[in-house]
């Protein structure tokens, strides 16, 4: 009589195969609905080339979770940037900043400007003497918390000795300076205020008007 041996399995390959099912079954689920996480991905394997052209939105990027490290140089121009979107204090560095400037030639005239700027006083104008020879010139917007520069222009009248200058050269002294500061209190009518600046460039260091060199002014924005 032959006998009948039980074929009932061992507790250990039950378990076994209900682990190995249930995985395979996970994933394939995953695959099938498409609801892959992070839990089925592991970390550094995904590549550009696993990720569809424009998939990837603001909305899936975490705020704050990108810096420097994470984008190529020259990767980001200036149609990727939204109008307003930088705020002054989140910029590291700015790279120029915006000039306006003046050509004023030896009569306390302006020659050439970018814009904006009106000459308001200089000798003998305005109620200015003849003997000072400060300019004094509207800046066409306030000036606080702006740069000043004032240059003393290659092309000059005279020379240090009062010949006409064969040689053109950054001969004189120049100075400027904004008007209603605690240092500077502007006296010709209305030059008083905000957004008018006063320079000083002379051939050599006496007030005397005719010596009057040119001059560019600039105010930075």
């Amino acid at each position: 009589m032959k006998r009948i041996f039980s074929s009932r399995p061992s507790p250990a390959l039950v378990i076994a195969c209900i682990a190995l099912f249930a995985s395979m079954g996970g994933v394939s689920y995953a695959v099938a609905t498409g609801s892959i996480d992070s839990r089925e991905i592991k970390d550094n394997t995904l590549r550009a080339q696993d990720i569809r052209a424009n998939s990837i939105t603001e909305s899936e990027v975490r705020r704050r979770s990108l810096d420097g490290t994470d984008i190529k140089i020259e990767r980001v121009g200036g149609n990727a940037v939204k109008e307003q979107v930088l705020e002054l204090d989140k910029i590291g560095k700015i790279s120029a900043s915006s000039v306006r400037w003046a050509l004023v030639n030896e009569n306390g005239d302006i020659e050439e400007q970018s814009g904006g700027f009106t000459v308001m006083s200089k000798p003998g104008i305005n109620g200015q003497p003849a003997t000072n020879p400060n300019i004094y010139i509207d800046a066409g917007s306030s000036l606080v918390g702006h740069g000043l520069i004032a240059t003393t222009a290659i092309q000059n009248r005279l020379n240090r000795t009062g010949s006409p200058d064969a040689d053109p050269a950054f001969a004189g002294d120049v100075a400027v300076g904004r008007c209603n500061t605690a240092a500077i209190n502007c006296v010709p009518t209305g030059t008083n205020v905000d957004n008018v600046l006063v320079v000083r460039s002379l051939a050599d260091n006496t007030d005397v008007a005719s010596q009057t060199r040119r001059f560019y002014v600039e105010v930075t924005e």
